[in-house]
């Protein structure tokens, strides 16, 4: 009888996960730092909440309603009640400020960075799992503090390298397209957030995707069914119009947009939170090249109750093949009034601005603005003796003390295998003291950067091996500063 074959797992990540690399972190980390040193500036606290909440404390707000477990990953907890990973950071603020509520300060600024998880059909740019930082004002119902959140918002580009006018932050009420929808007789729940959800997708699918979203429905490429909002022709052209109406300046949008709410109530409230909107932004230096107001900014999350913004990123690059890279919005918010009264039962009124680490990290990027994230150099100091590991960790100590990155060879392998590894790791330089170099008080030290250049203008293994290229030999006193050397020279 044949031996059974044990159980071997195929290593395969999960549809729409993603493993980040060093260089990836370090562009990410540099990115949340920025962003909260902006956030602190402003008066913000940081707060760390739990990955999981109770199913029903997060709520029903995602776009995704049509799925079956309505685009969370929740599990049933040993107590018979439904767990589910937070789908971005405001839900779980709300939970905090209302189990806090008597403790907080109002209004109470807060900051979080973290991992969200929406359990979302995955693509190209699309992720189930992503990082979040978030900024959020709750007990401020002005429209003056959402006008904070756009300043701030435009704050964060600037900190993070951005040019004005290689970023806008884009600005909607969400009351007005209520008052649209009121005047056109289509201002029921379920309708509502069709339209809602329809133009939210305006920059993905254009005006003919959304105006089959506003009608009976789409089918995507993979032949997926969205229900369309049923409006007629007549409501069609409406809704599109309002979506059409920003361009110039923003009492130039709020004058186009007057005839369309009609006697709406709800309508002239949005127009009302826009004008002040403007007057603040305009008093505090934000001009209209850096927040401008769009009509088609609705945002997806079914929370939203007033004034809602994206971060949008204008500057250009190109794929190595020349075509060029559209960025879009990195970053969004809005007023959520009604989410922490789901707890209570009292009005709170809240508003916020949150930005996606991943795709903001990976389009500064790909505009090498990234520069400001300076890495420690790396070195690697060569384990030429078994019995010197002591040794060589306690070089690796002092290189770290003079500010490199340093780590002493703990593997198996020659040394030209330790050699290869360093240039792998992209080492700047390796450090090597056999018994010749101990013996004598010497260090030598490989430019390992200077060693791959000079490398491809040397064919003679024999010369290179006579000459020893890129290696110098230096005195047990002075190696750090040689090594110094070697990492200024080799500077980006």
């Amino acid at each position: 009888m044949k031996a059974k074959k044990p159980f071997r797992p195929k290593a395969r990540r999960p549809r729409g996960f993603e493993d980040r690399s060093g260089s990836v972190l370090r562009v990410e980390r540099h990115l949340v730092e920025t962003a909260s040193r902006v956030y602190d500036d402003w008066g913000f606290e940081p707060l760390q909440t739990s990955a999981f909440e109770y199913a029903d404390a997060l709520g029903k707000f995602l776009p995704d309603e049509e799925r079956p477990n309505e685009g969370v990953f929740a599990l049933e907890d040993d107590d018979g009640q439904w767990l589910s990973l937070r789908y971005d950071h405001t839900a779980p603020l709300a939970r905090y400020v209302a189990e806090n509520f008597q403790d907080l300060n109002k209004p109470y600024r807060r900051y979080q960075a973290g991992d969200v998880w929406r359990n979302e059909k995955p693509g190209p740019g699309r992720f189930r799992q992503f990082v979040q930082c978030d900024a959020d004002t709750v007990g401020a119902g002005s429209p003056s503090a959402d006008a904070e959140m756009i300043a701030l918002a435009a704050d964060v580009m600037r900190a993070v390298g951005l040019a004005d006018g290689d970023y806008v932050v884009r600005v909607n009420d969400r009351r007005i397209l209520d008052g649209v929808l009121e005047s056109i007789g289509a201002a029921d729940p379920e309708r509502r957030m069709r339209v809602l959800r329809a133009a939210d997708k305006l920059d993905r699918l254009g005006r003919d995707g959304v105006a089959q979203l506003l009608g009976e429905g789409r089918k995507d490429e993979s032949g997926d069914y969205t229900e369309g909002a049923k409006l007629d022709a007549a409501g069609i052209d409406t809704v599109l119009g309002f979506l059409d109406a920003g361009g110039g300046s923003r009492s130039d949008v709020i004058a186009r947009l007057e005839p369309l709410i009609g006697t709406s109530d709800t309508g002239k409230a949005g127009l009302a939170a826009l004008a002040e909107i403007d007057a603040v932004l305009t008093a505090i230096g934000v001009d209209v090249d850096r927040a401008l107001f769009d009509p088609s900014v609705v945002r997806g999350l079914g929370y939203y109750t007033g004034p809602v913004f994206e971060a949008e990123l204008l500057a250009q690059a190109s794929y190595d093949d020349g075509s060029p890279i559209q960025f879009g919005s990195v970053g969004g918010g809005g007023r959520y009034d009604d989410l922490v009264s789901r707890f209570t039962g009292q009005a709170v009124p809240a508003t916020g601005f949150s930005f996606g680490v991943s795709r903001f990290a990976a389009a500064l990027s790909a505009l090498g603005l990234t520069g400001a994230v300076e890495e420690k150099p790396l070195v690697l100091v060569v384990a030429s003796e078994k019995d010197r590991s002591a040794d060589y960790l306690a070089m690796a100590r002092e290189l770290r003390a003079a500010g490199f990155r340093a780590e002493a060879f703990v593997g198996s392998g020659n040394m030209g295998k330790q050699i290869k590894y360093a240039d792998r790791r992209g080492a700047v330089a390796a450090v090597i003291v056999g018994s010749n170099e101990r013996e004598e008080g010497l260090v030598t030290i490989k430019d390992l950067k200077l060693g791959a250049r000079l490398a491809a203008d040397i064919s003679d293994n024999k010369q290179w091996r006579e000459e020893q290229p890129a290696q110098e030999t230096v005195s047990r006193d002075g190696w750090v500063a040689a090594v110094s050397a070697v990492a200024q020279r080799n500077k980006p």
